[in-house]
């Protein structure tokens, strides 16, 4: 009788625990469409090989201007980028620390622009990054550092609990991607097509105090110090895009932290020229981000420094990597060519003579 007992309270337990991880699962957003950038923290795991060269960390910054594809195809260089919206320095801090679990890149780059950010911006962005996380002290750790007041841990370690009202917005994405997602990034490149010429920038506001915190500093301190316990190079850098304003007293303060630190800074808001970049056909949104063909030239130019600076090989000849990355193209393609039937379908492209 006690023997029966046991085992029916063991299976009321594990059917509990399993309805309530089926529960949680079904009300967590999926990010499959409309706000995707939530799935790039998690495409990450699912790579069949972590043997990267670089690992680019930061915000939409890096995530929307570099393409690995590109770096593969004219260097041989394998890359991957762990960025997520509005990533903050901490985040990045600890996606570096978990990344080194698994692989240990040759170079990393960090993309400044969330120095600006010495506190917790937004639950809605920390969740873009942190839920996406496998559970680990890692994941832990930034949670900590990224929640806002008046949040708690267990919010972050339980979604059920936040997202159990989502009821009434539960839609086809929810049932059809309950234990698996679609892929929709490039080694967390996320592709855009679509051309919006930079017009007028808005003028850029002043500032109280141009010093970049020292929260953000103290984080600056802790990735530079974790890139050289382990031998592998950071470089930092700003993306070649004009809005939000990068701030020249923000400019000065990375050139002297990285002088400061044997350290490479390049702002390629300078480099743009060079690059090739033109804000008439290489961005989507007017200069927030590049598209596609604007990601493929800064991933040209970008590529020709990391190959000659630190010496990266040439994985080009290994037919393991080429036969990896051979389906990282053939998606690549097929994703860029559907975006470019859609786009002319209205002319959109003839009307900026984008050359595909």
């Amino acid at each position: 009788m006690v023997r029966k007992k046991l085992i029916i309270g063991v299976v009321a337990i594990v059917l509990l625990f399993g309805s309530l991880y089926m529960l949680q699962r079904l009300l967590m957003p999926k990010y499959v469409s409309g706000i995707v950038e939530g799935s790039l923290i998690g495409e990450y795991y699912k790579d069949s090989r972590k043997d990267f060269d670089v690992i680019f960390l930061g915000d939409c910054e890096v995530y929307e201007n570099f393409s690995p594809v590109t770096l593969w195809e004219k260097y041989g260089i394998t890359s991957y980028i762990r960025g997520s919206a509005q990533q903050l320095i901490w985040q990045s801090y600890y996606l570096l620390e978990e990344t080194l679990k698994y692989e240990k890149p040759k170079v990393v780059v960090y993309n400044v622009l969330a120095m600006q950010y010495n506190e917790p911006q937004k639950e809605e962005y920390n969740r873009m990054t942190l839920d996406g996380m496998e559970l680990s002290p890692i994941k832990l750790k930034s949670i900590q550092a990224s929640m806002l007041r008046g949040e708690h841990l267990v919010d972050y370690l339980a979604p059920l609990l936040r997202f159990h009202s989502r009821w009434d917005q539960l839609n086809q994405d929810d049932f059809t991607n309950l234990f698996d997602k679609e892929k929709l990034f490039h080694n967390g490149y996320y592709m855009r097509a679509d051309v919006k010429p930079a017009g007028r920038v808005p003028r850029a506001p002043r500032l109280p105090d141009y010093r970049f915190g020292s929260n953000a500093y103290s984080y600056l301190d802790r990735l530079t110090e974790l890139c050289k316990k382990n031998g592998i190079e950071l470089v930092l850098v700003k993306a070649p895009t004009i809005y939000p304003h990068w701030y020249d007293e923000w400019d000065t303060q990375m050139e002297q932290y990285a002088a400061a630190h044997d350290l490479t800074y390049i702002n390629l808001l300078k480099n743009m020229n060079d690059a090739g970049i033109d804000l008439q056909t290489d961005t989507y949104d007017a200069g927030l981000h590049l598209n596609v063909y604007g990601a493929e030239k800064l991933a040209s130019y970008f590529g020709a420094f990391l190959a000659d600076t630190y010496g990266l090989q040439d994985h080009r000849t290994d037919e393991t990597w080429s036969g990896i990355w051979q389906k990282k193209i053939d998606f690549y393609d097929r994703m860029k060519q559907d975006q470019l039937d859609e786009l002319a379908k209205y002319g959109y492209l003839k009307r900026y003579k984008v050359e595909t």
